[in-house]
């Protein structure tokens, strides 16, 4: 294997891209530990509803990386109908990622310890949207939540919206009160030439693609929760006997949210000042809750009315 990266890229909190030239694929690598328990610790959520978030994280993280526009949006979004989650929300913007999860405490306490995906979400469907900043345009695709986790799930958005083969795998890892490790791997199929030909998929074999699945279908969950093992690393260990395998740029993760008092009052300010005063409290506070980050913002009605009269 060629590496033509020329760098060793960071073990934690960071997005690696590589390509497979000859056997037209292309594929990212994300883990995250500080960054997701930045996230998760905000809700004190229980355990088995943070893996799930982590699981979304990453995937967002993994979405997110293959962005070609730096100021666009990757939002990955869960509904259900009978399920113990009722919403689950991750999103990528710039190398900044966060999520939440909206679920039902009492149903979730009668379950066993590891509940299935269909037992914490029901009938439901996993809708992934690209947001493009320089052109405008947004595009989604929605996919029944099916199989035995959001990677199954993932792979299936690709081959059903993307018509790209596709492979997801995903590890998270508790480690108690050393925290959380989550880490994820994307494998996917192109076009030959990208342009002026048929899909992939619906040629009757593609031997390159079962070549490149199969060697990526062999990443240990250990190998992608371990922060001693650098990202390009793991992809020569992966690769090792390709010809040449290039790895990209990295892009370091972070936790954060966009929310904040002027951003908040901007909006509330956009409502007429009946509404407002119907939102507004017995002391005069309109309360605005965010759940990415679980922090409350209080705004004053008699400011935004301040802001009328000028």
């Amino acid at each position: 294997m060629t590496d033509t990266s020329g760098e060793t890229s960071a073990a934690i909190d960071i997005a690696l891209g590589f390509v497979i030239p000859e056997r037209h694929a292309r594929g990212r690598i994300v883990r995250v530990g500080p960054a997701l328990d930045a996230i998760l610790g905000a809700h004190g959520y229980p355990p088995a509803i943070e893996r799930v978030l982590a699981e979304a994280v990453v995937l967002a993280g993994l979405f997110g990386a293959t962005l070609k526009d730096a100021a666009g949006q990757l939002t990955l979004q869960a509904q259900t109908e009978g399920g113990v989650i009722d919403l689950l929300v991750a999103d990528y913007k710039g190398g900044v990622v966060r999520g939440y999860v909206r679920y039902d405490a009492e149903r979730l306490a009668e379950m066993p310890v590891a509940p299935s995906l269909f037992a914490l979400f029901g009938k439901g469907y996993l809708a992934i949207t690209f947001d493009q900043a320089v052109t405008g345009e947004r595009y989604q695709g929605i996919v029944p939540l099916e199989g035995a986790s959001l990677a199954a799930a993932a792979e299936s958005y690709f081959a059903q919206s993307e018509q790209i083969p596709s492979l997801v795998r995903i590890a998270v890892e508790d480690r108690g009160a050393a925290g959380h490790i989550a880490g994820g791997i994307l494998i996917q199929h192109l076009p030959e030439g990208e342009e002026g030909r048929e899909r992939l998929h619906t040629r009757l074999d593609h031997p390159e693609w079962e070549h490149v699945a199969a060697l990526g279908q062999t990443v240990a969950p250990a190998e992608l929760t371990d922060e001693t093992l650098a990202l390009d690393r793991l992809v020569w260990r992966l690769f090792n006997e390709e010809d040449e395998v290039r790895t990209l740029g990295t892009t370091p993760l972070a936790k954060g949210c966009r929310c904040n008092p002027d951003h908040i009052q901007s909006v509330i300010a956009r409502f007429p000042p009946e509404e407002r005063g119907e939102m507004a409290d017995e002391a005069g506070l309109i309360h605005v809750d965010c759940e990415f980050c679980a922090r409350r913002f209080s705004i004053r009605a008699d400011d935004l009315e301040r802001v009328d009269a000028r």
